[in-house]
């Protein structure tokens, strides 16, 4: 897939920050500098979401779960929206430390909002009084506005895309701890060396974000689409290489068995024959 270059310039992908609070990592990325704003190189941006794209696609095709992270306001309903599409777990509330390396801890939380909806629905929670079911009741919703977005994600992510990097960086450095690769939409302000796969954009407005999320999320579809096919081949080459298999293996053992006994019935016949020829001889 190639990304249009004219929606990323529509979109305002460009606009990077002020000259003055620049990250000079970020030089390779910047096309020139207006009216004291650096503008970003949209050429490279299309090749960088074109390589994005094109491993998430991979990764969804192989099965995997890829995290997606905005807790800033311009991004939280658009990746909300955009990760629902494809089924993937996000991130928009709130990043508690320790979601990836501490990620048993996580699950525990996740399990408690399970046992307490559990609770509500087998009568325990009738027979608590009220004190008890407001604190319960309280305890879910946070759960949920926190957790609720990953009650699926039962092992580590196999990737992060992560809309600004600098809000983000406790998710950025227990990705870099694990060795998850981190997708990222990274402004003129931010470090790109800690980011596998840079995404040069304006990462403040919600336009942008929206144009990019689209292009990768696009791509993670087709890779879904992809695996589908794949499994629908693999059960039909399954089931017709079941209908041109041999005869089993139970039925070659009975003939396997059956044929040491004809030869012994046989060698017993051909014992008795010569008796009775004898007999009829002295008979006679």
């Amino acid at each position: 897939m190639r990304t249009n270059f004219d929606q990323l310039l529509e979109a305002g992908c460009h606009f990077g920050h002020l000259k003055r609070k620049w990250n000079p990592a970020m030089a390779p990325y910047i096309f020139m500098e207006r009216n004291g704003i650096h503008i970003i190189d949209l050429n490279k941006t299309a090749v960088k979401i074109d390589e994005a794209a094109e491993a998430l696609k991979n990764i969804a095709k192989s099965g995997r779960k890829i995290l997606f992270v905005s807790t800033k306001k311009q991004g939280q309903e658009v990746v909300a929206a955009k990760a629902q599409e494809v089924g993937m777990p996000y991130i928009t509330e709130r990043w508690a430390g320790g979601m990836l390396t501490n990620f048993p801890t996580i699950r525990k939380a996740v399990k408690k909002m399970s046992s307490i909806d559990k609770m509500m629905t087998d009568g325990t929670f009738d027979n608590i009084s009220k004190r008890e079911k407001l604190q319960i009741t309280r305890q879910r919703e946070k759960l949920e506005k926190n957790l609720g977005s990953i009650a699926d994600l039962t092992r580590l992510p196999s990737a992060l895309f992560v809309v600004d990097v600098m809000k983000e960086h406790i998710a950025v450095a227990e990705a870099n701890r694990l060795g998850i690769p981190v997708f990222a939409i990274v402004d003129t302000n931010s470090n790109p060396n800690n980011i596998d796969f840079v995404i040069p954009a304006n990462d403040d407005a919600t336009k942008s974000i929206e144009v990019i999320l689209t292009a990768v999320c696009d791509a993670i579809k087709e890779g879904l689409e992809e695996r589908k096919v794949e499994k629908a081949d693999e059960s039909a080459a399954e089931a017709q290489s079941a209908e041109d298999a041999p005869q089993p293996k139970e039925r070659r053992t009975r003939v396997r068995k059956a044929a040491p006994k004809a030869e012994a019935k046989a060698e017993k016949v051909a014992e008795q024959k010569p008796a009775e020829e004898a007999e009829e001889a002295k008979a006679e």
